[in-house]
């Protein structure tokens, strides 16, 4: 029982907790603030910045939305920022709502609301422009939110992040939001290190339970289980003791394995014309069965009780497809009443659309799917059709989405339950496996706080499916933070003109990208000590008491690199024969092909283009029937001919019949000429017993007085260990030597670069007119953009031309649209090869510099903007482009951001001019219908 001085104690720190700023924010929430979130908050309130880890849906945002709290009860402002405009507007709007719309406002671009309001949510872009034009709504900054980010690991805007967080006056407090990383410390070191004392607060505890499943058929699996068979929570499951993956489910792979062995083993076990036995117990569900459709796996989920779902496909054309097969299949998931209400919502939404426009854009498809509950998302999209869905689905009134991963990252839509078709994805050049931190961001989706008393993530059973694979991508937190900081010339000339370069060069050093490298040297430097001291040990273990066996072993190891190479001319020499071999091939040829310890032979149909410069390659009919395409690099010499054989001129070697018939006559051929068996060849040239430098290293160690020791293999063992660690040492050193000043050394080559081109001044210490020019350009083009305005590429240009000539700038086609167009107006295609030809050179320079060359410019969407600015209708410039909707708006909305830069950075009057007008004709239609929640 407590004393009475301590029940006093305890009275006066209750009545002290509730006169603070967090009680009476607390008591505006309608709910209990969890441990994480008071311990943000109240380090806050303190004075100290914040760095917050937590899983997707735990209510990090409300730590970001105390500091505007905090920021209106003191008189200061408070900036919060967000990675996409989506989030911007979508924030504005919850923070319109709980302070009204006097104290807040909104910066992203493409909206300007109340922008001098004590509370401005704005993207990221938006407030680093800020810093580097100082302007004056920095006044008075007390408190800046930074939602998502973790952001900072993206390679193209990554940078953004790192830039705001280095510049922000020093007074100012930083709230950082992330989602779970598994170096969250490390993060916060590094916040620490710039902006003073951090707290981080991590949380790995999900407010609401995450169950995992596989759907095997129409039948729904628990992921783990105990040794009884009940099922765990994904989320602790795996580290309960004794949690195990659900036996049923392994069952189920090894009896696939099994399945799928038989199945690649034609006649193994079985006669001729025998049909392949049953998997016992009448088939595995998942391998015997036909997959599952996707209408199939929402009737499934609806009737388990798990909607609203998220699917996942990693396709914007499998979204699209997804809801058409659902509506083809006749699946509905709302109710007349439900269906009535959305009809009502989309086209009160959409009511600013022509109507002309309605059938080029899908919406009567679109609009189907809807009323039946059912909808698509992702970036091909139009954006009010997004934000449709967004806000339908926040109802209840949409319950299945099919979406691309991007949505992971965007706003706010937690479901029930999540789905995954597939654990493959394509990351724009292969196919590459699902992480588990892509796993844990687009599963953390399910489960909506305060609705759901469980989420739920199933992934939908393949052949391929290892169960064991997936609980580890479940259970595992590996999602480390990684930076993609790197100088740009935009950031170099601004930072020149604001503190000069030699403190610019040192607040790049601060950057997170070389703090991570930094940290990595000093474990490679105690690792370099620790290895110094072994190779000191190993150096005395082979020391021999009659000579300088190091000298000894460096001779022993001449004769093993002669040795190697000459091996390697030799095997160079056999390919090379093999290609002059194998161009003197021709039809009918019977040839010993290069597999196996037996003698096999095939007979050549043709010879077909090889890869790269290896010369052709045969196609061959082998004695087993089988036509391949043979690299004649796999020939090991000379490919000399051992029989021939009549091809019927008229020969289709896709016909089972034919290919038996010439097998026969290949056979014939063979017994013929006595199993074709040629005979031996002499080697040619100098075999490793005839070289001469060899045989005078042999005789140099024969003569060595180490080459008598009793203990020579011994020692010979120590210096190969000493041998390979000294080159793990010096491997490491040379890591070090690269890692150290990185970004300094990347700046100071993209200073060169602009001093080269007059930029900067030729010392590379002050801005010349044209790189104050380069300070008023933003895009990724930043420097390209800037040399067509000094070399005239645009002058002269009308309004239409000039749109159609930047947007190669802006453009950036995708693997499944066309590449260049097939007309550009004659006025534009010049200035595109003018802008093409200047882009050459610059990236001549970069490369002689070496600094990341600017990307090509793209003309693919040339001549669809030339068409939309000279006032042509919308379904007429899509079908010619062949572009979706929404990606066309998308670009150009990007391509009216870069065409103002253009008209405030140009000197050409006539350009500015141009680009005004320019801007004009782009921004009408569906361009010009911008949504609140457009990304």
């Amino acid at each position: 029982m407590a004393s009475p001085a301590e029940r006093y104690a305890a009275a006066r720190r209750r009545t002290e907790d509730s006169r603070t700023e967090l009680a009476q924010f607390a008591g505006t929430l309608g709910f209990e603030l969890d441990g994480f979130q008071l311990q943000a908050c109240q380090a806050l309130e303190s004075g100290r910045g914040v760095l917050v880890a937590a899983p997707t849906g735990a209510g990090k945002t409300v730590v970001g939305e105390f500091a505007a709290h905090l920021a209106l009860r003191t008189g200061r402002k408070a900036f919060y920022t967000t990675p996409i405009k989506a989030l911007s507007n979508q924030k504005y709007a919850e923070l319109v709502a709980r302070h009204g719309s006097a104290a807040v406002g909104l910066l992203t671009g493409d909206n300007s609301v109340n922008g001098e309001a004590p509370v401005v949510v704005m993207t990221t872009e938006v407030l680093r422009n800020m810093l580097y034009a100082d302007s004056s709504l920095l006044d008075g900054l007390g408190y800046v939110v930074m939602d998502e980010v973790h952001y900072l690991a993206d390679r193209s805007r990554g940078a953004v992040w790192e830039e705001v967080i280095i510049h922000l006056p020093s007074e100012v407090l930083v709230v950082s939001l992330s989602a779970t990383v598994s170096n969250a410390e490390e993060f916060g070191a590094w916040l620490d290190t710039v902006r003073g004392d951090t707290e981080v607060v991590v949380s790995e505890h999900r407010p609401v339970p995450l169950w995992q499943h596989l759907l095997v058929g129409n039948r729904l699996y628990d992921l783990f289980t105990d040794p009884d068979g009940d099922p765990l929570e994904g989320d602790e499951g795996s580290l309960v003791p004794g949690a195990i993956v659900n036996p049923e489910l392994v069952a189920m792979s090894r009896q696939q394995i099994r399945t799928d062995r038989l199945a690649s083993s034609p006649g193994r076990g079985r006669r001729r014309g025998q049909a392949r036995p049953a998997p016992r117990g009448g088939g595995r569900p998942g391998g015997g069965q036909r997959p599952v459709s996707r209408a199939q796996v929402l009737d499934t989920l609806d009737q388990a009780g798990l909607l609203p779902a998220i699917t996942f496909i990693f396709s914007r054309a499998g979204c699209d497809a997804a809801v058409e097969q659902c509506v083809a299949w006749g699946l509905r998931l709302t109710s007349p009443e439900e269906g009535k209400e959305i009809r009502a919502v989309a086209e009160e939404r959409c009511a600013e659309i022509p109507s002309s426009d309605l059938a080029v854009l899908g919406y009567w498809g679109w609009l189907e799917g809807l009323e039946r509950g059912l909808a698509a998302h992702h970036a091909g999209m139009l954006p009010v059709f997004k934000e449709t869905v967004e806000h339908l689905f926040a109802r209840g009134l949409v319950k299945a989405v099919f979406a691309t991963e991007t949505l992971a990252l965007g706003v706010n839509m937690p479901a029930r339950s999540v789905v995954l078709e597939k654990l493959v994805k394509w990351n724009g050049q292969t196919h590459v496996d699902v992480t588990p931190g892509e796993y844990t961001q687009l599963t953390g989706r399910a489960g909506r706080r305060g609705i759901d008393v469980e989420g739920h993530a199933v992934v939908v059973w393949s052949g391929s499916t290892d169960p064991e694979a997936v609980a580890g991508l479940a259970s595992r937190r590996t999602f480390p933070l990684r930076s993609s900081f790197r100088p740009t010339y935009n950031m170099a000339v601004n930072l020149v003109e604001q503190v000069g370069r030699d403190r610019a060069r040192d607040i790049l050093e601060t950057s997170f990208a070389q703090f991570q490298a930094d940290r990595a040297v000093v474990g490679q430097a105690q690792q370099i000590r620790n290895q110094n001291e072994a190779l000191a040990g190993y150096a005395e273990a082979m020391t021999c008491h009659l000579g300088d066996f190091r000298e000894y072993f460096a001779l022993r190891q001449s004769i093993s690199d002669r040795e190697k190479e000459l091996s390697r001319v030799g095997a160079a020499a056999r390919r090379a024969e093999a290609r002059a071999s194998v161009e003197t091939l021709s039809r009918g040829d019977v040839v010993r092909l290069p597999s196996g310890r037996r003698s096999s032979f095939g007979v050549v149909l043709d010879l077909v283009a090889g890869k790269g410069f290896d010369g052709p390659s045969p196609r061959i009919l082998s004695q087993d029937r089988q036509v391949r395409t043979i690299d004649a690099q796999d020939f090991t010499g000379s490919v000399d001919p051992v029989a021939r054989v009549r091809i019927p001129k008229n020969f289709n070697w896709r016909s089972p019949q034919e290919r038996r018939d010439l097998a026969s006559s290949l056979r014939n051929a063979l017994a013929e000429t006595g199993g074709g068996d040629p005979p031996p060849r002499r080697r040619q040239g100098a075999g490793p017993q005839e070289d001469a430098e060899l045989l005078r290293l042999r005789e140099a160690v024969r003569a060595h007085p180490c080459h008598g020791c009793a203990e020579r293999e011994e020692h010979a063992r120590w210096a190969v260990r000493e041998e390979k660690l000294r080159r793990d040492t010096q491997g490491l050193q040379r890591k070090i030597e690269g890692r150290t000043g990185t970004i300094a050394r990347t700046f100071d080559r993209v200073c060169d670069l602009l001093a080269e081109l007059g930029y900067l001044a030729p010392d590379g210490r002050s801005v010349t007119d044209a790189g104050r020019t380069l300070r008023r350009i933003n895009a990724e083009t930043d420097l390209l953009v800037a040399q067509c305005l000094r070399e005239g590429a645009w002058a002269g240009l009308p309004p239409a031309d000039l749109a159609a000539a930047v947007s190669a700038l802006v453009h950036e086609s995708r693997r499944d649209e066309g590449g260049r167009p097939e007309r550009i107006p004659r006025r534009t295609e010049q200035a595109i090869a003018t802008t093409h030809r200047l882009w050459s050179d610059l990236t001549d320079r970069e490369d002689h510099h070496k600094v990341p060359m600017t990307r090509e410019p793209d003309p693919g969407l040339a001549w669809a903007v030339h068409r939309w600015a000279s006032g042509h209708r919308l379904d007429a410039v899509l079908r010619e482009a062949d572009l979706a909707a929404g990606d066309f708006v998308r670009r150009c909305k990007q391509l009216v951001d870069l065409l103002d830069q253009v008209a405030a950075a140009s000197v050409d009057p006539a350009v500015r001019s141009a680009a005004r007008e320019a801007v004009d004709v782009v921004r009408r239609g569906v361009v010009a219908h911008t949504s609140l929640t457009e990304a």
